[in-house]
Formats: structure tokens, C-alpha cells, sequence
């Protein structure tokens, strides 16, 4: 399968990873780590998925941190595209930066930006569905894949798709960008149809997309092209920039101004947001309990879960069912899969106590 003439993929590499503490940490964050046993990281799968789509067109976005780390784990790719950024500046930033540069060197180019930390098993669906993606954005329109629920999830955004678009095969117009729901909207919009979960996967001319940023956010696009400019302003330009998500930025706005074409992602998709999520996708031997790490330091009784075996000592669960054991050098943690969006807490909790050393 040829790449995509012209087509730019964005990896934006930030965050924690605080739902899945005290596996990921700030300094070590899980975009960084193999959680899925195959012997990739999320990084590095993320970017052998998208290399049939975009060849060595991919940049990297991530922050000061994290850059050697980022660099050590893509040799491929070239060290100026794997760019710095001082400070979170939230997604909009860090995606208009990168598709800033891209249009400096390539003004018709289309960029796709694609979280650096999702799991995507099935890449030839997905190349198909952002192959789509890419034409549609050439006619000017800011394009989202849109993820079919599988269930009435509460953790994710929605977009409510319209009509489909003329022309294309499968590419529909998104009439709105819906927050995270309740329990009983989730279950509502599966039952109406029609809604798709915002996988934060955005395709669009890089030009557009700052164009459209201009329109809400004048400050924010103006200063993003002065450092693809001049990068040596990023330093002095990058802290005075608004953060905000490109959700709130352009996609929203944008789509109620019909700019917004949703491709359905007819893919199995995973942002592994926590270890309830992860469960999911490890590869077990069947059994009751599923582990990551070292399968020999795992001892089960009349138990089922989740064991992340990260310290070298003997993890036993005896007669516990939905348990989740993460065991490090320097911290344990123990909970059920139905609270594992909680362990955020415990984050917060150890920050406020100015146990950095932890987070």
C-alpha cells in the first residue's frame, strides 16, 4: 500500500496517564511504556501504524521532558521533527504548532493528528478510514473519525453525525460535539444511533486548520505561525499562548458552521484510560486473571482481574474477584476494575501532599 501524497501525521505525546498510576508516571508517562505485551510502546505503535499513510512525514509534538525519550524510542524519525514544547499548553497548541511548521514547508499539505497513546488492532480499517479522510479534508473541510460505540461509555465525548456527503464513500456531515455523558445519555445515544465517539482524531488541510483557529482564536493562530517562522521565538512566544483543546478551539465552533465532516471508524479503539481498559488488552493465557509483567511472580487462588507485576517480588491474590494489583519498586496499589477511573485521585492526593517523587 503506497503512502498518502502530501499527508502529514501529527503525534502528539503528552499527558500522565494518572488512571493508570503508579505503572505511569510524570516522568515515564504511558505513551513511553509497553502496555499491551507486544514489545512496542504506545508511541511507537502509534507511529508504525500511520508509517504506511504518511512514510517519514510524521512529527512528533511532546513536552521538554519527554523529548530524549521520545527521540531514543523513534530513530526514524528526523530529531527537528520531534518537537518540544516548554510547557502544556493543552492540545490546541501543540497540534496548531506542529501543523504550523508542516504548512511552512508544504502550504497544501493535509495533517492528521493521532493521539500517541490509543491502541488500534486492526491497522488496515483504520488506514482506510483516514485514506477517506484525507480526501475529504482536500475540499477544505476540518474532518474528525468518528469511533462506533460498542457501549453506553461515559468516559468519552460524542459527535452527533448528520446527512452524508456528497462524493465520498462513507463521510458524513457532524452536526455537533457533545460532552462526556451520564449513564442515561450515554444509553440514549446508542439506542437513537447516529452518534459516534470523538476519538480526538482530526485530518485537515494545516493551512485550514489555522485559518479556522484564527477565526475564534486570532492570538493563538498569529502566534503559532510566528514560531513556525522563527522557532527561536518559541521560548518567549509558547508561555503567553491561550490553552485550550482543539475540541473547544475549531471543532465545535467550526461544526456549527457545517465546516465539520465525520468518516465513521468502523475499527476497534482503545485510549487505554485506565486499568479496566488495559484488562482488555493484554493478551492472557485464558485464565481467570490477567497479567502484565512477569506471569512467574503471579500467584492466583479462586481470583480474577487484573496483576501488573513490575517489582520482582511474589504478587498472591487469593479469593478476590475484579481486583486490580499493580505492584512497583516503589509503590502498590490495589482496587477493582469498577473504580479504576478513581486512582486519578490518588494522584491528586499525593500531589497535594508534595509527594512528587510518586507522581
Amino acid at each position: 500500500m503506497s503512502d498518502v501524497g502530501g499527508f502529514w501525521a501529527v503525534v502528539p505525546a503528552g499527558g500522565a496517564g494518572t488512571r493508570l498510576w503508579p505503572l505511569s508516571r510524570a516522568g515515564r508517562p504511558k505513551f513511553l511504556l509497553d502496555l499491551t505485551g507486544e514489545g512496542r510502546t504506545l508511541l511507537q505503535a502509534t507511529v508504525d501504524r500511520l508509517a504506511p499513510l504518511a512514510a517519514d512525514r510524521v512529527v512528533v509534538v511532546t513536552g521538554t521532558a519527554h523529548a530524549d525519550a521520545v527521540r531514543s524510542q523513534l530513530p526514524q524519525v528526523p530529531r527537528q521533527r520531534v518537537v518540544a514544547e516548554p510547557s502544556p499548553r493543552d492540545s490546541m497548541a501543540a497540534i496548531g504548532l506542529a501543523a504550523a511548521l508542516v504548512e511552512r514547508s508544504d502550504p497544501d499539505a493535509v495533517v492528521g493528528s493521532f493521539a500517541a497513546d490509543h491502541v488500534v488492532p486492526d491497522a488496515g480499517v483504520f488506514h482506510d478510514a483516514v485514506r477517506e479522510a484525507v480526501d475529504v479534508a482536500r475540499d477544505g473541510h476540518l474532518v474528525t473519525l468518528g469511533v462506533e460505540p460498542t457501549h453506553p461509555a461515559t468516559g468519552f465525548g460524542y459527535i452527533r453525525a448528520g446527512d452524508p456527503v456528497e462524493g465520498f464513500p462513507t463521510a458524513l456531515h457532524a452536526l455537533e460535539f457533545v460532552e462526556k455523558p451520564d449513564a442515561e445519555r450515554a444509553a440514549a445515544y446508542l439506542a437513537a444511533g447516529g452518534y459516534r465517539w470523538n476519538a480526538g482524531m482530526f485530518v485537515v488541510r494545516a493551512g485550514t486548520l489555522l485559518d479556522l483557529l484564527a477565526q475564534w482564536h486570532p492570538e493563538l493562530s498569529a502566534g503559532l505561525r510566528a514560531v513556525a517562522e522563527d522557532p527561536d521565538r518559541l521560548p518567549d512566544v509558547w508561555p503567553g499562548l491561550e490553552r485550550i483543546a482543539i475540541d473547544h478551539a475549531v471543532a465545535e465552533p467550526a461544526a456549527a458552521q457545517g465546516r465539520v465532516v465525520v468518516v465513521p471508524a468502523p475499527f476497534a479503539w482503545d485510549d487505554v484510560g485506565d486499568f479496566a481498559g488495559l484488562s482488555g488488552l493484554v493478551p492472557g493465557d485464558g485464565g481467570p486473571v490477567t497479567v502484565v509483567g512477569d506471569a512467574a511472580d503471579v500467584s492466583a487462588v479462586d481470583a480474577e482481574g487484573l496483576v501488573v507485576a513490575g517489582s520482582g517480588r511474589r504478587v498472591a491474590v487469593v479469593g478476590l474477584e475484579d481486583v486490580v494489583v499493580v505492584d512497583t519498586p516503589d509503590a502498590l496499589l490495589v482496587t477493582t476494575r469498577e473504580r479504576a477511573q478513581d486512582v486519578k485521585a490518588v494522584v491528586d492526593a499525593l500531589k497535594a501532599e508534595g509527594r512528587t517523587d510518586l507522581t
